[in-house]
């Protein structure tokens, strides 16, 4: 039985969204799958997006950055973090060897963490790295020029290249540095469209146009309790936000599954972000979007999206104002473009049952 040990990092959702496709495309060539997750991603996150019996492992791999907010990077609270990251890199090296070895599994995939691969090469596990960026990368733009920085940078590439490759989803960041990166088709969960159903659920007219408002699981609210609300237009928000308005309805109080909401409302409002981008355009939802200052994988998303999706850039300040009647008519104006196919996963599914082959674990399984 072939045990694979997959870690997901817990900055924002779009890691488990790129991660459990391929999960889910793996287990269905290598039926008997032995998966662990290792995440701090809440289990009921995990459940809901990878099939199967699993193994949670709740262990921090990664730091990715301190968010002021879904769109701003804690700039100095990142530092410091990766500064003590770094500072006990070596007893960190050593105690996540230990674990895997432990684990004993036949391959490792990191997204985006790159401390397991680092143990894997250590333990001579084969290990793949897996998503649209890669922590070296952003740590090398956000810090540029401080004198701290090479030393880490350094290191964080040594662990990246030391994975058998590391597969860049499309749409990405190009990863120049990474000599071992092979690209991959988009990633992405296909939803049921079930808009009637949504708008009958949120006791909403049957006009009116449903907006999904989602940052991506980092926290992040807008004023809306001073919003114009225009009629016509319901909006389904996180039930943190307590917002009390009889066209406002609780993203969680529908127990829907978040990618058939993504694939049954007529809007989708957020940021840059792999998961939210990739999923609107597979699913032919248009979106509305604020840029990140500072997030450089928005330079390869956003494009990809234009040509993928009806797709919409608004300013910080309509944002938070809630003037978005007219981007939104804009929007819903713009020509359907060419649907694109989310094939990524079993791409790269592929690749890892190849991997398992290869070791002798895998078994006679024909699809390999």
């Amino acid at each position: 039985m072939t045990h694979l040990v997959a870690t997901i990092s817990s900055h924002g959702l779009g890691h488990l969204a790129q991660s459990a496709p391929v999960l889910n495309a793996l287990r269905r060539r290598l039926p008997g799958l032995r998966l662990t997750v290792a995440s701090m991603l809440p289990a009921q996150r995990l459940h809901a997006r990878i099939e199967g019996e699993f193994r949670i492992e709740a262990r921090a791999l990664d730091i990715g950055f301190e968010m002021e907010d879904a769109f701003r990077i804690a700039r100095q609270a990142s530092a410091a973090a990766y500064r003590a990251f770094h500072a006990g890199w070596d007893e960190r090296l050593a105690e996540t060897s230990a674990w895997l070895a432990r684990e004993q599994p036949d391959l490792v995939l990191a997204n985006a963490a790159y401390l397991p691969l680092a143990a894997a090469a250590r333990q001579g596990i084969p290990a793949f790295g897996m998503s649209s960026l890669n922590w070296a990368d952003l740590f090398a733009h956000v810090f540029a020029g401080e004198p701290w920085m090479p030393p880490i940078h350094a290191q964080m590439l040594q662990a990246y290249r030391g994975a058998r490759a590391f597969i860049k989803l499309s749409p990405g960041m190009a990863m120049p540095d990474l000599p071992n990166g092979r690209w991959a088709a988009p990633v992405a969960r296909l939803g049921t469209r079930r808009r009637d159903e949504l708008r009958a659920r949120c006791a909403a007219a049957r006009g009116d146009r449903m907006i999904l408002v989602a940052f991506g699981g980092i926290d992040s609210r807008l004023p809306m309790e001073d919003w114009p609300f225009p009629p016509s237009l319901h909006w389904l928000v996180p039930a943190a936000w307590q917002v009390l308005h009889p066209r406002v309805s609780a993203i969680e109080t529908l127990g829907w599954d978040f990618t058939d909401l993504i694939a049954s409302v007529d809007a989708l409002i957020g940021k840059p972000g792999y998961g939210s981008f990739v999923e609107a355009a597979c699913n032919a939802t248009p979106m509305l979007y604020a840029a990140r200052p500072g997030w450089p994988e928005q330079d390869a998303l956003i494009p990809w999206l234009h040509r993928h999706a009806r797709a919409r850039e608004v300013s910080p300040l309509a944002l938070r104002s809630g003037h978005l009647a007219q981007d939104l008519a804009a929007l819903w104006q713009q020509p359907d473009p060419d649907p694109v196919m989310a094939s990524g996963a079993e791409e790269v599914a592929a690749l890892l049952a190849r991997s398992c082959a290869s070791t002798g674990h895998a078994g006679a399984d024909p699809l390999t």
